[in-house]
């Protein structure tokens, strides 16, 4: 049984204040975008994981594939799977390409071994192996509160736009971006993000901003420069994602632009 693991875009990202627990609280829409992984797995006699496509550090116990799987495992005693991980969602992006394969595998496994577990059981199972993993569960636009984890549907739809996203080969860390940013709570009092939204797309530059973007600009001017790029071929709204080193451009039609080679690009239809 094979899927197809895709990505998501941060509409606006607003860090709100830092928490007890030394996470911070955030709003931020989450958007799924058709840039995918494949993911494999059939029964066998013993587990087996592998990697093929684009490089993941660490052990493969460390894979949230696997994690997925030894939870099902330990929770529900499924037997063993060969897996095999395509990978084209670059990692450390802040596209959630980790966090939705670990969903789709708690998926693929429900769906191979008939466990008939619900959407909330499965959001249960995907809470447990990290914040964004949750989204990728019912794969639809969400405002995201509290840590990220806090999901509501929200009515957004880009389906007439083309998207351009950037992967300009800088891994971000998503602790060492918290650690650096600055909580909006002191200042001024911020707009809804979904009110934000409601906006005409054309009139979201100024309005919907992303707080990462301050310290990442400031330390890798490279990525900045990959957002102008994006608006001076026509953009109508372009932004990091998440803690970056993403950046994607929203287009009303589809745009060819060209970037360095090195970068990784994605051409599609939002």
């Amino acid at each position: 049984m094979i899927v197809f693991p895709n990505c998501k875009i941060n509409l606006g990202l607003h860090i709100l204040n830092k928490r007890e627990d030394s996470f911070h609280n955030i709003e931020t829409i989450l958007y799924p975008v058709r840039w995918c992984d494949a993911l494999e797995a059939i029964p066998s006699e013993e587990f087996s994981f592998r990697v093929e496509g684009g490089k993941i550090e660490g052990s493969p116990e460390d894979n949230l594939c696997v994690k997925a799987f030894r939870l099902l495992e330990k929770e529900l005693g499924i037997p063993p799977v060969k897996m095999c991980l395509l990978k084209n969602i670059p990692t450390g992006a802040g596209l959630g390409g980790g966090s939705s394969d670990a969903a789709f595998t708690l998926k693929l496994l429900n769906d191979l071994f008939e466990l008939k577990l619900s959407a909330d059981q499965l959001k249960h199972f995907a809470s447990q192996l990290g914040s964004d993993c949750t989204f990728f569960v019912d794969n639809k636009p969400c405002l995201a509160t509290g840590r990220g984890n806090e999901l509501r549907g929200i009515d957004v739809d880009l389906s007439s736009h083309y998207i351009t996203i950037v992967y300009p080969n800088i891994k971000i860390s998503t602790a060492w971006a918290y650690a650096k940013s600055k909580p909006v709570s002191a200042q001024a009092e911020v707009k809804s993000l979904v009110d934000i939204l409601k906006l005409p797309v054309n009139e979201w530059k100024g309005n919907l901003q992303n707080d990462f973007e301050e310290i990442v600009f400031k330390e890798y001017p490279e990525i900045a420069s990959v957002k102008n790029m994006l608006y001076e071929n026509g953009a109508l709204y372009s932004s990091m994602s998440g803690s970056g080193s993403s950046v994607f451009g929203i287009f009303k039609e589809e745009k060819e632009i060209s970037f360095a080679a090195s970068y990784n690009i994605f051409r599609g239809k939002l």
